[in-house]
């Protein structure tokens, strides 16, 4: 795959990526402003990644059949519709319908995207280089979306956060996917891979029967979910420790400030490195830092901790859509991408409840250390994964 091309690529993925963003932010503080309690605006927010939970095998199969562009051009109608839905009825009803759409149309963006990255890779190097490139996109996203939307919400408008601003903000929310679009449209996709003639018919649930397809979604999992507690369990012991709500903030952005760093020179890393090793140090890293952060009582020493743990954590989405890509048939990316993702956003959706449950029995530092303490034992699946 040619830079500019991935570059484009890129783009067009922080476009779309940013539409949800930027409505996961703007819908809520509508919805509240309606007069709408917290349960319907958690409810709300929920609706994003649920609709990614269902949607991402079917969508994975589609790609499969039906290669890059066609996922992409319906998704690019579904984030504009959801944005422009909300723009013309500003009702709670419509705002879950566009969470729904946005929501779902960047999960099937996501896996059309890294499986045509991939698919265009003519190397395992090339693989790993073009992988992290692409893990910058929902970083940037997740910043751009947000800040977009704020702008425009306090500034659009007669007024800070009127109605008026709300539309303005909707509006270029529903034309973000359209420039989605425009920068992707151009890419050159391989060709699809036929079928072989008298193959059975196969499931995506059969590529759990491939030992190192299940070991990998597993230490994937492991690893997600390490990202999650981290995010959940650090502005309860912030809170504990006294530490202000700006500065728990800031110990969060400088996580993801980390993570979204070490994708930018992980290219150079990778060229050096094998995946496994690398996987294999964010998961001794993480399970050390997991041991260490109960033990913190300075913001200082939260947040150097915060800064190790996002380059580990965020060193390993490239690596394990790398080896993704090589044990798994050319055929059947998008359904493992789409397997991949359901678990993630599943998990998503459960473990906040399962840590919020098990620090009420232990203690905030017991989650840390239970969650180090699995890590430390998944270090063994870890150095099992072969290619």
């Amino acid at each position: 795959m040619k830079g500019s091309e991935l570059l484009r690529v890129i783009a067009a993925q922080v476009c779309l990526h940013a539409t949800m963003a930027g409505m996961r932010l703007a819908t809520p503080l509508l919805a509240l402003q309606q007069g709408y309690s917290p349960v319907a605006v958690g409810v709300l927010i929920a609706l994003f990644a649920l609709s990614q939970v269902f949607l991402a095998l079917p969508a994975g199969r589609f790609a499969d059949r039906h290669g890059f562009k066609r996922p992409l051009w319906l998704s690019v109608i579904a984030a504009s519709g959801g944005a422009g839905l909300v723009l013309v009825f500003p009702t709670f009803p419509v705002m879950c319908v566009s969470a729904l759409l946005t929501g779902g149309s960047t999960g099937v963006t996501v896996i059309a995207l890294q499986r045509h990255v991939g698919r265009s890779a003519t190397n395992v190097s090339q693989l790993k280089r073009v992988f992290s490139w692409l893990a910058i996109a929902p970083a940037a996203a997740n910043f751009v979306g947000p800040f977009l939307a704020g702008m425009l919400i306090d500034h659009a408008g007669r007024a800070a956060a009127d109605m008026q601003a709300f539309r303005v903000c909707f509006a270029v929310m529903a034309f973000l996917p359209v420039l989605c679009w425009l920068l992707a449209r151009g890419a050159h996709e391989p060709p699809r891979a036929a079928p072989v003639p008298g193959a059975a018919t196969t499931r995506a649930w059969d590529l759990l029967r491939e030992p190192m397809f299940r070991r990998l979604l597993f230490v994937n999992w492991l690893q997600s979910s390490s990202w999650d507690v981290h995010a959940f369990v650090l502005p309860v012991l912030g809170h504990e420790r006294g530490i202000s709500a700006s500065v728990i903030g800031s110990i969060l952005g400088a996580f993801a400030i980390a993570a979204a760093v070490i994708r930018v020179v992980l290219p150079l890393i990778a060229s050096r490195a094998s995946e496994r090793s690398v996987i294999l140090s964010s998961t001794i890293v993480t399970a050390s830092m997991f041991a260490v952060y109960p033990l913190l009582d300075s913001a200082l020493a939260m947040g150097i901790c915060s800064v190790v743990l996002g380059f580990a954590l965020g060193a390993v989405q490239p690596m394990v859509m790398s080896m993704l890509h090589q044990i798994t048939p050319h055929a059947r990316h998008g359904e493992a991408l789409g397997l991949r993702l359901m678990t993630i956003n599943a998990s998503s959706v459960a473990m906040p409840m399962l840590f919020g449950s098990l620090g009420a029995l232990i203690g905030i530092a017991g989650v840390f250390w239970v969650v180090g303490g699995v890590l430390a034992l998944g270090a063994r699946a870890t150095w099992g994964l072969k290619i």
